[in-house]
């Protein structure tokens, strides 16, 4: 039987409620067996702002995703230890998990890049595109794409950081367990 995974990547720095937000809106509007969060080890296309330790990413997203069990982490991308295209995982994602379906999710601000992405036009025959909608972004492509209307969270990981260093609360932002984890271990104070 085929599985269909939705696949979300991104730096997650930190993970916060809108990443799980979208992530569950797209299980639940496809159907899909699972959702894999993919956190990039060093993404080919931008740089990680705030640096912290990737192992730090990891064990942030390993809690905010810990209580959800249709939520599975995939650290692929980590264990290659170097940059990464979405091309060349989900070419070795497919050839490893031949019966499953993947569907790689993107925010509509995304979309416009596609015809820029690495071998986009091999890509696109490894994974369904979904679109996440976002207001002031139309989700036209030349590739085919399915949308997800998910309801608006207007937070973003440099918002969560820029408040840790302003001392501001960071609370129903983010998982309490990721909260805990980014207080315990001081990360992005000194930013």
């Amino acid at each position: 039987m085929l599985k269909s995974i939705g696949i979300l990547g991104g730096t997650f720095n930190p993970p916060h409620l809108g990443h799980l937000m979208m992530a569950n809106e797209v299980l639940h509007a496809l159907k899909l067996d699972e959702i894999w969060f993919m956190p990039s080890y060093i993404p080919p296309h931008k740089t990680i702002k705030e640096p912290i330790e990737p192992y730090h990413r990891l064990q942030m997203l390993k809690l905010a995703i810990e209580e959800h069990d249709q939520f599975t982490l995939q650290p692929i991308e980590f264990e290659r230890k170097e940059p990464s295209y979405t091309y060349d995982t989900m070419r070795i994602l497919t050839e490893k998990y031949p019966t499953y379906q993947f569907h790689f999710i993107i925010g509509a601000d995304m979309v416009e890049y596609l015809p820029k992405w690495y071998e986009i036009d091999e890509l696109v025959n490894l994974v369904t595109f979904v679109g996440v909608k976002r207001p002031g972004y139309t989700i036209t492509s030349p590739y085919p794409i399915k949308e997800v209307e998910v309801p608006q969270f207007d937070v973003s990981s440099s918002f969560i950081r820029e408040r840790v260093v302003k001392k501001e609360t960071i609370r129903y932002f983010i998982p309490a367990g990721v909260k805990q984890y980014i207080e315990e271990n001081q990360l992005y104070e000194s930013n």
